[in-house]
């Protein structure tokens, strides 16, 4: 049969976004209730599809590839636990094929589905099969019979819902990965018809907050890091500093002889340029999505190698210190920290490598997702408890390399 004619814009795409963040904003308790898929998994998916639809609110690109991508930016950059790890992966696949399009037919949406579960299969170990990649493979199978006869995005929707829970209720694979699937799948499907009911304002009207929900402005990411020189030698640079601060979460600007060197990291790549304009005429501007792979060398690095770890209170960071740890970041199994988190503070310069190391199985694809977007620069040293991760540390030196150490400190 032929391929569906309808047309999704990047208006229904919105619209998708925003019914499954209510929908998780409905459901997160629930999902928290369950077993399985780490700790207050609803409320880690809740916080990335948070950041993941703030780019939506001041977007000017109409079109479902871009609208998708920025989508995509944000949610791998803002993942937070296992759970908001993989729900990022499917944004991303999403993304992946939906790129390059103003709009898209059903059957291409539809495809472009497939590629979100399939990415989000990926990030999952095989073995043992957890419910979540056993429902998975069953709404993906859904998914491609419904695209093969040409449904429409609505139907290919139900269908994709309707084989999973077909599956569930036979095998009795139901914990939080399956509602977290589910959840999304109907979130999507109710954006789509406009039918959804939730405490979350309209993005078109902006975004609301409600006792003891996240609020999504705080989850904002700002996945784009700037490098560039300002020719200019009378500019004052903290002025200048302080503009860029105003645009960002990261910020270096230093005067380096007629020139000035800034690195900060933003949401609003053409804002930041246009600030800097207006000091100079610019130089050796180098602009990198942070939430793609990518190497960049330590610009004046203090340290040759540092570790990295996470604490939850004063207490634990001390002990951290003290154990070998340089750079801290706020964390706990409640309240994971960000792939942002982890990428920003190794985008700090203070070393030219780093070794990451993980407290708690919830920050485990965290940790693999920073190292997949940083690369050689850093290795992971994936502990499941704070005692371990001390006697890791105990271990570091900086006399060994990033790979060396974390080849100690793993044994």
């Amino acid at each position: 049969m032929g391929g569906s004619r309808e047309v999704i814009t990047g208006g229904d795409f919105k619209r998708m976004v925003s019914g499954a963040y209510s929908e998780f904003l409905l459901e997160y308790a629930t999902i928290n209730a369950q077993e399985g898929a780490g700790t207050l998994p609803g409320t880690h998916i809740l916080r990335t599809i948070g950041a993941a639809v703030m780019p939506l609110t001041d977007a000017k690109d109409d079109s479902i590839g871009g609208l998708s991508r920025r989508v995509a930016t944000a949610a791998v950059f803002g993942a937070r636990g296992n759970a908001g790890v993989v729900l990022a992966q499917m944004f991303r696949g999403i993304a992946t094929g939906l790129i390059g399009k103003y709009d898209a037919t059903g059957s291409e949406f539809g495809k472009a589905f497939q590629y979100g579960i399939l990415y989000a299969q990926r990030v999952m170990p095989e073995k043992p099969e957890t419910p979540f990649i056993y429902v998975a493979k069953a709404v993906a199978k859904g998914a491609y019979r419904a695209v093969r006869d040409g449904m429409p995005i609505a139907e290919i929707l139900e269908k994709a819902i309707k084989t999973g829970e077909d599956a569930v209720e036979q095998s009795g694979h139901n914990d939080a990965g399956a509602h977290i699937m589910f959840s999304f799948l109907k979130g999507c499907l109710k954006g789509l018809d406009g039918n959804f009911v939730s405490p979350a304002v309209s993005l078109s009207l902006g975004l609301g907050t409600h006792k003891n929900m996240p609020d999504p402005r705080n989850d904002r990411v700002r996945p784009y890091c700037i490098r560039l020189r300002v020719k200019n030698s009378k500019a004052n640079v903290s002025e200048l500093e302080q503009q860029m601060r105003d645009l960002s979460s990261f910020s270096i600007v230093e005067r380096a002889g007629g020139m000035i060197d800034i690195h900060l990291h933003t949401d609003h790549v053409g804002k930041a340029l246009d600030q800097a304009l207006g000091w100079g005429p610019l130089r050796d501007v180098k602009i990198t999505n942070m939430s793609e792979s990518h190497v960049l060398p330590a610009h004046d690095a203090l340290m040759t190698v540092a570790a990295l770890a996470v604490a939850k209170n004063s207490d634990e960071a001390q002990k951290l210190q003290n154990a070998g740890a340089s750079i801290l970041v706020s964390g706990s199994a409640d309240s994971s920290p960000s792939v942002s988190e982890i990428v920003g503070a190794a985008h700090s310069d203070l070393a030219s490598s780093y070794v990451l190391v993980s407290s708690s199985a919830d920050y485990k694809l965290v940790f693999q997702q920073a190292k997949r977007l940083l690369g050689n620069r850093v290795e992971l040293v994936l502990t499941e408890s704070f005692e371990d991760a001390i006697a890791a540390l105990k271990k570091f030196s900086s006399g060994f390399s990033a790979a060396e150490n974390a080849k100690n400190m793993r044994n």
